[in-house]
């Protein structure tokens, strides 16, 4: 089991006021100590204009930095957005912190949500083309010695040498951003790793996985090799006191998908751009993720098949059923034995929230480091 921790980049905020100077330095700081006490992975998003919400908006800014004051711990792009960037422009990003960092990179992709692609001009029913297409591309600018050059839908690139390449031979491991099934089959055919941010427990994630692990056994990889890992979000807090630290997560997850952003209060402006702009109707790959976002809905009801409000849960169910890790070192240990038992190869946790201050932060990544991590590395 490997552990990571994934950062919107959030912290306690007045009137939706964000301290970005305090926010990075707390950020930096945070992720030293995980590599101090042993995770395995840290993960940075990419969003744009979603205040308070996420400062993550130029990753790779953040991850160079890293990749110079980190030592052992992996840093992943989780993710690039594919449709907002040129795809010639992202091999040579990634591959110049690869070699920053001495190969520590992992490149998850993705295509973010129509809120933000309508900010950037990007057309929401193209998104999964231009994602395709990149995604292929990508890999074989890095497997290719000499020039380069690509005709396709989207993208026609004249010979090139398009310089570095990355210090990982052939390339960096490669994962997809996933929400549904459609999205994790796409992972498998493709051989990308699954970076599943979704709240579901552990038990309905499990035929998922299965089936996921089933397809990359004859998927046709896009890179020079096949990443068949799952890794799985989830919110997480570790603490002396269980039911205080279960309350914090509990708090924690319900306000990531709650409705108190400044950017919600143009949902309604940006649906009838959406709708207008699809022809009247959601394409049917994003039909229901948009329906399910807009209820507020997410499916963690352990094992009844009708998404359940979080509201409705409490924060010890939350823990028993592996929704979140929280609670002391015992209770985070046990919902990270529910996730590993359905067959996730990584938890990614959201352990800095606007919830949470910087100081219970580290001292969660240090509790988790020194109670938790240790456990699973002695094989029990």
């Amino acid at each position: 089991m490997k552990f990571g921790l994934i950062y919107e980049m959030q912290r306690p905020h007045q009137d939706f006021e964000v301290n970005y100077e305090a926010l990075i330095e707390e950020t930096l700081e945070q992720c030293q100590l995980a590599d101090e006490v042993g995770f395995d992975y840290l993960w940075f998003v990419e969003h744009h204009f979603l205040t308070t919400f996420s400062g993550s908006s130029a990753p790779e800014v953040i991850v160079s930095a890293l990749a110079q004051s980190t030592k052992k711990i992996r840093l992943g792009f989780g993710v690039v957005v594919l449709p907002n960037h040129h795809p010639v422009q992202v091999a040579e990003r990634i591959a110049m912190v690869d070699q920053l960092s001495k190969g520590r990179v992992d490149f998850g992709v993705g295509r973010s949500l129509p809120y933000e692609q309508l900010g950037l001009g990007v057309d929401p029913s193209l998104s999964r083309e231009i994602l395709e297409e990149s995604t292929h591309i990508i890999p074989k600018i890095w497997s290719t010695s000499g020039n380069f050059s690509w005709e396709g839908k989207h993208f026609s690139i004249p010979e090139r040498d398009i310089l570095p390449k990355p210090y990982q031979k052939p390339h960096p491991p490669m994962w997809m951003a996933c929400t549904q099934p459609s999205s994790y089959e796409l992972a498998g055919k493709y051989g990308l790793g699954v970076l599943a941010y979704d709240t579901s427990s552990p038990s309905n994630m499990e035929p998922h996985i299965r089936r996921y692990k089933e397809n990359c056994l004859s998927s046709e990889p896009v890179g020079e090799f096949i990443n068949n890992q799952w890794a799985s979000f989830t919110v997480a807090h570790c603490g002396e006191n269980n039911e205080a630290a279960q309350s914090k997560a509990g708090i924690a997850l319900r306000e990531f998908f709650g409705p108190n952003r400044p950017y919600t209060s143009h949902r309604e402006d940006v649906n009838s751009k959406l709708f207008e702009a699809w022809g009247g109707v959601a394409p049917e790959h994003l039909a229901t993720y948009f329906q399910k976002r807009e209820k507020g809905e997410t499916d963690i009801s352990g094992g009844n098949k009708n998404p359940t409000d979080l509201s409705e849960i409490s924060d010890n169910l939350l823990s028993e059923r592996g929704v979140t890790i929280s609670g002391d070192p015992s209770s985070c240990i046990n919902g990270v034995k529910k996730q590993r038992d359905a067959g996730v190869d990584q938890i990614i946790m959201l352990m800095q929230s606007d919830q949470i201050t910087h100081e219970e932060t580290m001292s969660s990544i240090s509790l988790f480091g020194k109670k938790v991590i240790p456990y699973f590395n002695s094989d029990k």
